[in-house]
């Protein structure tokens, strides 16, 4: 597990570099980014600039949502978004802003390419909250945060409610 860093860190501002080596150091990172959203209170995904590791990954798994399409647990590597369809508003949080919550304006259905851990090609078609969090994780590869696509600052911020 490793430490999550917090807004207003300007790390999180970074632009992540692709990742080109799928060595056992990249394992033993991807291991460690995995044990650190699954230790975040209800966390879907996490990107790898939150924990300080500045190369193109991603995990995000909402199989545990209820009546929620998924393709289960992912672990995308340099993933490029290709197609967007539609737009829809949707209330967003994240463990690197663990006080708010917030409504953004996301692609409604994507298609997506990336490797997997191995270094593998995968594609996916996502729609509804997969297609969000995967968008939000993406955005941090970017150094974007969802306080950057928040429909309105004065009316979209929320105070999180505490976790029980």
């Amino acid at each position: 597990m490793a430490e999550i860093l917090l807004y207003p860190d300007a790390r999180l501002r970074q632009r992540s570099a692709p990742v080109e080596a799928f060595d056992a150091a990249f394992q033993r990172r991807v291991d460690a980014l995995e044990a650190t959203r699954l230790a975040g209170p209800g966390a879907v995904g996490i990107a790898a600039p939150q924990i300080g590791w500045f190369e193109r990954v991603v995990i995000v798994d909402v199989s545990g949502r209820k009546k929620t399409a998924s393709h289960g647990h992912l672990i995308l590597i340099n993933a490029e978004i290709t197609e967007w369809e539609g737009h829809v508003v949707g209330r967003e949080g994240c463990l690197s802003v663990p006080d708010y919550t917030g409504n953004v304006i996301r692609a409604e259905k994507i298609r997506l390419q990336a490797l997997d851990r191995q270094g593998r090609a995968v594609s996916f078609a996502m729609e509804g909250f997969e297609a969000r969090a995967v968008q939000h994780e993406m955005d941090h590869l970017d150094g974007l945060l969802f306080l950057d696509r928040l429909v309105s600052r004065r009316q979209d911020l929320f105070a999180r409610k505490v976790y029980e």
